[in-house]
């Protein structure tokens, strides 16, 4: 059943998104250069630093998330993702471990995009905890470069490129991806275009859950689970905590078809919102799909324990067999991926509020 919200905190929410949209109707403009010079002005900065290996996105002078490429993580994230008020909703570990976090899946590092099974190599699960005698059958995506960035009051602009890459150094795949970063008091948003274009070797993207737009969430955007578990304690010492004892995670599921809680997993829909509270303050995420995504309406790869991903290519494992979706793409061919992020504080939205986002979503990204 689908959660009833006032009527109150509905128009709330409708007013922020509209107030977000009305200031920021144009965020695919196409000249999206580096601006110099009128930094102090602009509410939303995209600061390189190629020192610690990230560039940092700043809305009214406040870290929003950075866009990171150490070599640890096997591919570029998004870490860490904060709302309006400044509360992070990705896990901590195992970049920056917090008290009473799980310590599971190394490889879900904040915001990432990536496959499980590319030309029988495994993107998805790729990480530095992989012993070396098992690394050929791992493949990495190498961040190559910054392509334009722009500052502005309305959004902020990064465009970057990668290289999906075989464990000898050959590469599968070119990986253009533009992000647009856009907020006002309550709410933070990042849609992400990515293109993927196949070099001299075919591509075959092989049915796997493994994937592909995903973030790994804060503690208090999981699901309760009737289970004993093992968290980092106040001294980050992994210890095992029973079930009952443990009052954290408060998260909760919502499809745009109406289904809740840890039933959405491998259920098709065009978005999903994941909501909590944080420290008292009402919290959540929203993903949205693009009906020009492949396999469109979504496979969704939501788990209780904080896996929250968009994935069009498990059909085989969400069915159960009874669908099977392998992606081809020829050499020198490529596809495109659109998703938008929603990121929210101060009250939870109603469908028709999220529909009316997703709408001007697929109007913001339509050919």
């Amino acid at each position: 059943m689908k959660q009833n919200f006032s009527a109150k905190n509905h128009l709330y929410f409708l007013l922020i998104i509209l107030g977000s949209l009305l200031t920021n109707c144009n965020p695919l403009d196409k000249n999206g250069g580096d601006v110099s010079g009128t930094k102090d002005e602009e509410r939303i900065q995209v600061v390189k630093n190629t020192t610690d290996e990230k560039i940092d996105i700043l809305i009214d002078g406040e870290l929003f998330t950075s866009y990171m490429y150490p070599a640890p993580a096997k591919k570029p994230i998004l870490f860490p993702l904060k709302t309006a008020s400044g509360k992070s909703v990705t896990r901590g570990f195992p970049i920056d471990p917090q008290p009473w976090e799980r310590v599971d899946h190394p490889h879900h590092v904040g915001m990432w995009f990536n496959h499980g099974d590319v030309n029988d190599l495994d993107f998805w699960n790729n990480s530095d905890s992989i012993p070396q005698n098992r690394s050929s059958h791992y493949g990495t995506i190498y961040h190559k470069g910054v392509e334009s960035t722009k500052n502005g009051d309305d959004y902020g602009f990064l465009e970057v490129k990668a290289q999906w890459e075989r464990p000898d150094g050959r590469i599968i795949l070119e990986e253009n991806t533009k992000y647009f970063f856009r907020g006002n008091e309550n709410t933070r948003i990042i849609d992400r275009l990515t293109t993927l274009t196949a070099t001299e070797i075919d591509v075959l993207f092989k049915d796997s859950k493994e994937g592909m737009m995903a973030i790994r969430v804060n503690r208090a955007l999981e699901l309760p689970e009737n289970r004993d578990l093992i968290l980092l304690n106040e001294d980050l010492i992994p210890v095992e905590v029973k079930v009952g004892t443990d009052s954290r995670s408060k998260g909760n599921y919502l499809n745009s078809e109406g289904i809740e809680g840890a039933a959405v997993w491998g259920k098709r829909a065009k978005w999903v919102r994941l909501s909590s509270e944080i420290e008292k303050e009402p919290t959540g995420i929203i993903i949205m799909d693009h009906p020009e995504n492949p396999n469109y309406p979504t496979y969704w790869h939501a788990r209780t324990y904080g896996l929250f991903s968009a994935n069009p290519m498990g059909s085989k494992d969400f069915t159960r067999g009874k669908e099977t979706f392998n992606y081809f793409l020829p050499r020198e061919e490529s596809v495109s991926f659109k998703y938008r992020v929603l990121i929210y504080n101060g009250t939870h939205p109603g469908d028709s509020a999220i529909n009316l986002e997703f709408d001007r979503f697929v109007d913001t990204f339509n050919n």
